[in-house]
């Protein structure tokens, strides 16, 4: 019964994909939803609606520099970046920021089609970048190109295409002072066994601790692929391993799964799962989640400093900080860290020079500075920022760069739609109890193998 709803399930996902990979994907780009926002509906409402008046802004303004943003999480603080850059040079910029599941590369290749592309726009990596090679332009002239090794260039010619606006970092995020009343040190939490040993301590003082359940984990694959698909699996893919090892990367991006440690990653998995809010885990929006955890509901959640404006809605007070997702037997103590994504510049668009000296603003006066850092949370990626981070995970996360125990973010370099189209789909079946452990392991090496082969 089961392996023949494995082969829907498969079949499925793949037909989805072909249509999919050929409008775009959301598969490399991260693209979260607004916390402000109660429910999923609500959630793509006010993404929509954002897209729909910039859109409708900057089309009715043709001195308009237009910035297609996919963190929508900051959409407040790139707004207030804009304003005082107007303020500063009289350039108006208008932010259109997407998230709640939208399909952002394939809104911008309809931008395209329909001669209205904008002078700005996200990238992932190097799936998203395929789309747009031959279209950005050169950023090597800019103020901020010496001041970063993490811009995004051309894999062909070493084009620095790409602006870096921060570097984020994930693993398991906890809430330190339910850890602290159940007798669990965060800085132990190094192994697969660490975190087995602790899950199940804490569930068992789940009445005395005032929680619900011990992690927030959505694996719906609608809205939530990109967090099971991207970041939970990005861990397969480099955690634990020094940055510039590619070795697991490498051969899955040629089809091709260790099934060793897929099947580690597997365990840590089925545990995160076992222990997560059902409702959460089989239905759960973003915000859903997140608002579970922000309201001391449950003790982990699986998402990066990127929550960090949210918190102030939530009103949170408790300690918090980030764990690695470590999934081995043998111990893992770095985090994902890297540039979530990269923002290019049309090359064809009548205000290249004004884009260019937008981003040089952001990267290299105080007023931007202080906004993607102080108000956004981010950390610069930037070597002259003086500015420093002061929310919560942000320094976390600074603690793990600072002491060069970070790993790589590979999987943004995964085909487009990967995890939206194949992995997400298989995520959420393991979720609903459709796939043993062992079918799990089995569908992921199937899916990745049959979505390289189709989009190649």
């Amino acid at each position: 019964m089961k392996k023949n709803y494995l082969k829907s399930l498969l079949a499925l996902g793949l037909s989805v994909s072909m249509l999919a990979a050929c409008g775009g994907g959301g598969g490399t780009t991260s693209t979260k939803p607004s916390s402000a926002s109660k429910t999923s509906n609500a959630s793509t409402a006010t993404s929509s609606t954002t897209a729909s008046k910039s859109t409708s802004a900057a089309t009715s303004n043709g001195d308009a520099i237009r910035l297609v943003n996919g963190k929508i999480e900051i959409d407040a603080q790139l707004k207030e970046a804009a304003k005082l850059f107007k303020e500063k040079t009289g350039q108006e910029v208008v932010i259109e920021s997407m998230g709640g599941g939208v399909d952002i590369q394939g809104q911008i290749k309809s931008y395209f089609a329909a001669d209205n592309m904008p002078d700005m726009f996200v990238i992932g990596g190097d799936g998203d970048y395929k789309n747009w090679e031959g279209k950005c332009a050169d950023l090597s002239d800019c103020k901020f190109a010496s001041d970063t090794d993490f811009g995004y260039k051309d894999k062909n010619d070493g084009t620095l295409v790409g602006f870096p606006y921060a570097v984020e970092g994930y693993g398991i995020t906890y809430n330190a002072d339910i850890l602290e009343k159940a007798g669990v040190d965060p800085a132990s939490l190094v192994n697969f066994d660490a975190f087995k040993a602790a899950f199940e301590k804490i569930d068992s003082k789940k009445s005395e601790l005032g929680i619900d359940a011990v992690a927030s984990v959505a694996a719906e694959s609608g809205q939530m692929y990109w967090s099971t698909g991207n970041h939970i699996f990005g861990y397969y893919y480099s955690g634990g391993l020094k940055r510039g090892d590619n070795s697991i990367f490498d051969k899955a991006k040629a089809g091709e799964l260790d099934k060793a440690r897929l099947t580690e990653f597997a365990d840590m998995t089925e545990l995160l799962f076992k222990y997560a809010d059902p409702q959460v885990l089989l239905s759960g929006t973003y915000d859903d989640q997140l608002a579970k955890w922000a309201q001391g509901k449950t003790a982990f959640i699986t998402q990066g400093n990127w929550i960090d404006p949210s918190l102030p809605t939530y009103k949170v007070s408790f300690k918090c900080g980030i764990a690695p997702l470590a999934f081995t037997k043998a111990d893992m103590t770095s985090v994902l860290a890297d540039c979530p994504s990269w923002w290019c510049v049309y090359k064809d668009g009548k205000n290249v020079q004004a884009c260019k000296d937008f981003f040089d603003f952001l990267a290299t006066t105080e007023e931007g500075q202080t906004v993607l850092v102080k108000n956004a949370g981010m950390i610069s990626p930037f070597k002259s920022s003086k500015i420093v981070p002061e929310t919560p995970l942000a320094v976390s996360l600074k603690s793990y760069v600072d002491a060069g125990k970070t790993s790589s973010w590979a999987w943004s370099n995964m085909p487009e739609g990967i995890a939206q189209n194949a992995f997400g789909l298989v995520f959420e079946s393991f979720a609903k109890g459709d796939l043993t452990k062992e079918q799990f392991v089995e569908s992921m090496q199937t899916a990745l193998a049959d979505y390289i082969a189709q989009n190649q």
